[in-house]
């Protein structure tokens, strides 16, 4: 057996000291504050990490495991719901006793949300200028790729289904908007391969699983700040709410009139 311990394994000691507040004092909610959207940066390297497994487990027709994964990252996305009811235990006037130390920090600049936007499928309105350069290569990479959903299609053309070949041949046209071509293809595959049908409701799972992240997190920023202009020079909640209800694979809500 070797020395290896719990902290050196887990690099606590180093992960206790990325905690650095800027405020005077420092401010008591600060540490809440960095805490918190520490822990988000965390899951989303996750998410990432899972996506990664899961499209490789789509292409290669691996049902199951593609079931399994779509919905780790669904209940991964319930943690990160339920980590804006703590912050929601910061008042308005907690928060600004911090706020202008953030300089022009603001969520728009995390690169792994704009990654993970354009592994889902998100092909326009990335703002690539406010990341690094190094983050702007991945989010760029990422928009080249096949999108999550064009995995999915992959999986569905394995399975016989008769996806429209220009859905499967061009990476960067995988942007999920709708098409009724493939809608038909999805009534058919809701109506005659029932285990495809419920990898198509687990990827439901996780779309409505990202509008709720984006609803509570909207609703968080205005019970917080109200309609102040947000610290990265946005309009704060009037942007984020223009987030909301933009389905990840619009084809999976148009079908369910259909039936």
């Amino acid at each position: 057996m070797g020395d290896l311990t719990y902290g050196e394994y887990l690099k606590v000691s180093e992960l206790l000291h990325l905690q650095q507040p800027l405020s005077d004092g420092p401010e008591h909610d600060e540490l809440l504050f960095i805490v918190i959207h520490q822990t988000y940066e965390l899951w989303f390297k996750q998410i990432l990490h899972e996506l990664v497994a899961t499209q490789v487990a789509l292409e290669g027709n691996d049902f199951y495991r593609s079931l399994a994964l779509v919905g780790r990252i669904r209940t991964i996305l319930k943690t990160l719901v339920s980590q804006v009811d703590i912050l929601e235990t910061m008042t308005p006037l907690q928060f600004n006793s911090f706020r202008s130390r953030l300089e022009s920090s603001s969520g728009f600049q995390s690169a792994q949300f704009r990654e993970f936007e354009a592994v889902l499928g998100r092909r326009d309105g990335i703002q690539l200028e406010l990341l690094s350069q190094e983050s702007r290569e991945k989010v760029e990479s990422a928009l080249q790729r096949r999108s999550l959903w064009g995995s999915a299609l992959v999986l569905l053309a394995h399975r016989g289904h008769n996806i429209p070949k220009n859905r499967l041949d061009d990476a960067t046209s995988q942007h999920a908007g709708p098409d009724e071509l493939v809608q038909k293809v999805l009534v058919d595959v809701y109506r005659n391969d029932a285990e495809a049908a419920l990898l198509l409701e687990r990827l439901v799972d996780l779309d409505e699983g990202v509008q709720e992240w984006r609803y509570r997190h909207v609703k968080m920023v205005e019970r917080t700040i109200g309609n102040k202009m947000g610290t990265g020079g946005s309009s704060g909640v009037n942007y984020l709410a223009s987030t909301l209800f933009n389905p990840v694979f619009p084809d999976l809500w148009a079908v369910r009139s259909q039936f």
